[in-house]
């Protein structure tokens, strides 16, 4: 009973990380494409900000001009051309910031890209998955409860030195069960002393293994004929 109990708690295990591991991958990328398009997003303020300065400074030099094509003197003359020269400088300076801009975050709008992507494609697959997963979860929880549900009853009718020990060797070695049909453990695979090989197979003896420590008990092999006639 605690063997099929255990068979059923690693398939539940199993298909509860399946979806697990998909929901991970999911919250994975979805912290992704919130730091991407963070900074995408602020990227494309700073560049429609420096649009905004360029278009001003545009308008500033069209009244440069303006002022140089009204100057009088020499002096105002040079003003005015100094004026124009530092507006074009800036203007140069905000599309070079651009084109930096443009350049730092093409990988990243990529990256979304590619991110938004691979989020669709596993969100689908999530979806796909998670009703037939879920279904299975609950009949395998459904069986669970079914196989161990006599197990107090059980515990009741064995003597108390035994259950402890069975439970100690279930603890330390996953199963505390083992058979012999050839004088052989069939959990660690070592040979058992013939005396006690001997003792197991005349009569029904509860002993454990000498190497594993198991608790283990004779199972006569089964014949070749008995094999034929379950078939």
């Amino acid at each position: 009973m605690d063997a099929e109990v255990k068979a059923l708690e690693e398939q539940l295990a199993e298909e509860r990380g399946v979806l697990n591991s998909l929901r991970e991958s999911l919250k994975r990328l979805e912290e992704r494409l919130t730091i991407d398009r963070a900074t995408v997003g602020a990227a494309d303020k700073q560049r429609n900000d420096l649009h905004i300065d360029i278009r001003t400074m545009t308008q500033q030099v069209e009244h440069s001009r303006e002022k140089l094509n009204r100057s009088r003197t020499e002096r105002e003359t040079n003003a005015a051309q100094r004026e124009l020269e530092e507006l074009r400088k800036l203007i140069r300076d905000r599309e070079d910031e651009i084109t930096r801009l443009d350049t730092d975050t093409a990988a990243i709008r990529t990256a979304v890209e590619t991110t938004e992507a691979e989020h669709k494609r596993i969100s689908e697959e999530l979806a796909a998955k998670e009703g037939d997963i879920q279904l299975k979860v609950t009949k395998l929880e459904a069986d669970k409860s079914e196989r161990g549900g006599g197990r107090d009853s059980i515990v009741k009718r064995l003597p108390a030195v035994l259950y402890r020990r069975y439970e100690q060797l279930r603890g330390k070695r996953g199963t505390a069960i083992a058979q012999t049909t050839d004088g052989t453990c069939n959990k660690c695979n070592m040979a058992l002393p013939p005396q006690l090989y001997h003792r197991l197979r005349r009569e029904p003896l509860i002993e454990q293994c000498q190497m594993c420590n198991r608790i283990i008990y004779f199972s006569a092999p089964v014949s070749v004929t008995e094999v034929t006639k379950v078939d």
